[in-house]
């Protein structure tokens, strides 16, 4: 049944996910509160975790809380009905937009959904801050939050955004081992 269950809200992830990796964060934390498959602090740790490994967030994160869930199988399960619509959309759109792509309405749909997309993107981001750099007694975790505004200001320093994303999480995971964040 956990594989019907899996698959299920990780399928509708990947429906209703647009955007990327990113637009999945809302989806995630709603499944943290209604199934004991993993705790926010756990999707933080898998948000770091995903970010930090090869490929896709989306589907990094999908992997992790089906294993996490129910082992390899529920990893297999979480993650194939992630990309599942994803690749039936993919079949759709490849074989009807070109018909359609200078279409108003299709236009339209596309202009509405942006939008959207970065609603759900923000939302996540709010959703991690809370859990990242507020504590439990709802005070600001000073040490990650200085950690935070540190990377973000070196990040806009302009020989510095040339970086690789991966020299920036082992900077920040030396900084929070050293000062144990």
């Amino acid at each position: 049944m956990i594989f019907l269950r899996l698959f299920w809200a990780f399928f509708k992830i990947g429906l209703f996910a647009v955007g990327g990796g990113p637009a999945t964060l809302p989806f995630l934390m709603e499944l943290a509160g209604k199934y004991d498959w993993y705790t926010l602090d756990d999707l933080a740790d898998m948000v770091a975790v995903a970010e930090s490994t090869p490929g896709p967030i989306g589907v990094n994160m999908a992997t992790y809380a089906g294993f996490r869930a129910a082992g390899i199988p529920g990893g297999l399960a979480a993650t194939l009905s992630l990309v599942l619509p994803s690749v039936i959309i993919m079949i759709l759109i490849a074989r009807f937009l070109g018909n359609f792509s200078e279409n108003a309405m299709v236009k339209a749909v596309f202009s509405g959904v942006r939008p959207a997309v970065t609603a759900l993107i923000a939302a996540a981001i709010w959703g991690l801050f809370k859990v990242v750099l507020v504590t439990e007694e709802g005070k600001l975790a000073l040490g990650p939050l200085l950690l935070c505004v540190a990377v973000f200001a070196l990040m806009q320093i302009k020989p510095l955004k040339k970086l690789h994303p991966a020299v920036w999480m082992l900077a920040a995971a030396a900084v929070g081992m050293v000062l144990r964040l």
